[in-house]
């Protein structure tokens, strides 16, 4: 099983920006070292908390000091930028990154950014289907393009000003051939996306904020989608996330990963414990649908989201919670803010030296 990285990392309201930032780089620096295979990082326009506001740009500073981990848009929200200006920068960074770069797409699930973007009463999803299709044509087909669709929103061609002599009316194409690899995040139990992710091989990454059980609700749907189109799914492609700290001492691996105030595990799902209640989507955080509101509290959902103890304890955790949801190909290790930076990257640092040797034995 791989080990990679995805940051949606809320750090508190008043940390200077610049700070947060160049703490967000030095995670993915330390899983570049450590072997980590992956990197996703997540965006948002208008979260204070969540403030990296472009994936693209924000892994490009990390192009020159990495060497081997892949970096990956965790994800590039499909209804906030035109799909013609995703293919072609995604193309380039592929070229700028020698091909380690992974294209992860959503629909943008924010509301205040499709307020602020004027399509709070859009379909987003609908966008995103669309803007999918644009932007996997556009690096299959060749200029002029015609890329129209009845009704669609976007329409796409050079046929009007294409000039092959002049190199002009021509979009990139990305450097890993037949493309980069696509990743839909997916955040909602017996998720139907996934079904339409195995028609088009793009590969899935099960959200860490998910309970073991809404988890396991994933992989079947990706094994139908393969089977429609006459193909095996490969666990290999399955990515599932988790909430993970890890370190030598118990004690503080259970104040730190739970019951300290201070706690940024506490932090985290306190934010989306409020956020999830207001957007009306609790039922992500319930072990049973029937569950009534008042049951999920903070501590529930921490006791059962956050992954905590030494490298032994987290290894039998991480087994454990493989047989519940079967197989899967990458682990991914959710970074969240360095409240105390040493105990932050030590706890990468046992993930990746400790406890994933131990779950690779199991």
């Amino acid at each position: 099983m791989r080990l990679g990285y995805f940051s949606m990392p809320l750090h508190p309201a008043g940390r200077k920006w610049s700070e947060t930032l160049r703490e967000d780089r030095e995670a993915v620096l330390l899983a570049d070292r450590l072997g980590y295979y992956d990197a996703f990082i997540g965006e948002h326009l208008t979260d204070r908390h969540e403030n990296i506001t472009n994936s693209l740009v924000f892994l490009a500073t990390l192009i020159p000091e990495t060497t081997q981990i892949r970096l990956a848009t965790g994800t590039t929200n499909l209804s906030q930028q035109h799909p013609v200006l995703v293919a072609a920068n995604s193309a380039m960074f592929d070229h700028l990154s020698d091909g380690r770069f992974i294209l992860g797409v959503s629909p943008g699930a924010l509301p205040s950014d499709a307020e602020a973007l004027g399509i709070l009463d859009q379909d987003r999803n609908e966008m995103f289907a669309e803007a999918i299709d644009v932007i996997t044509a556009i690096w299959d087909s060749e200029p002029p393009y015609s890329l129209t669709r009845q009704g669609g929103r976007f329409n796409v061609t050079t046929e009007k000003t294409l000039d092959l002599e002049l190199g002009v009316g021509i979009l990139p194409k990305p450097l890993q051939q037949p493309r980069p690899e696509i990743v839909g995040t997916v955040v909602a139990p017996f998720s139907k996306g996934v079904i339409a992710m195995g028609t088009r091989n793009f590969h899935p990454l099960s959200a860490n904020f998910l309970l073991p059980q809404w988890v396991a609700t994933h992989w079947p749907n990706y094994v139908q989608g393969k089977e429609s189109v006459g193909e095996t799914a490969n666990t290999e492609d399955w990515r599932v996330a988790r909430t993970v700290f890890v370190n030598d001492d118990p004690a503080v691996a259970e104040a730190y990963g739970r019951t300290d105030p201070r706690s940024p595990y506490r932090f985290y799902y306190e934010k989306m414990l409020t956020k999830m209640r207001k957007i009306g989507r609790l039922e992500l955080f319930k072990s049973r649908r029937d569950q009534p509101d008042d049951e999920v509290t903070l501590d529930s959902v921490v006791d059962q989201l956050v992954i905590t103890g030494t490298p032994d304890s987290v290894a039998e955790q991480l087994l454990a919670f493989r047989e519940q949801t079967g197989d899967f190909g990458e682990l991914v290790y959710a970074g969240l803010d360095w409240v105390d930076p040493d105990l932050a990257r030590r706890s990468m640092e046992l993930m990746a030296e400790e406890v994933m040797p131990r779950v690779n034995a199991g």
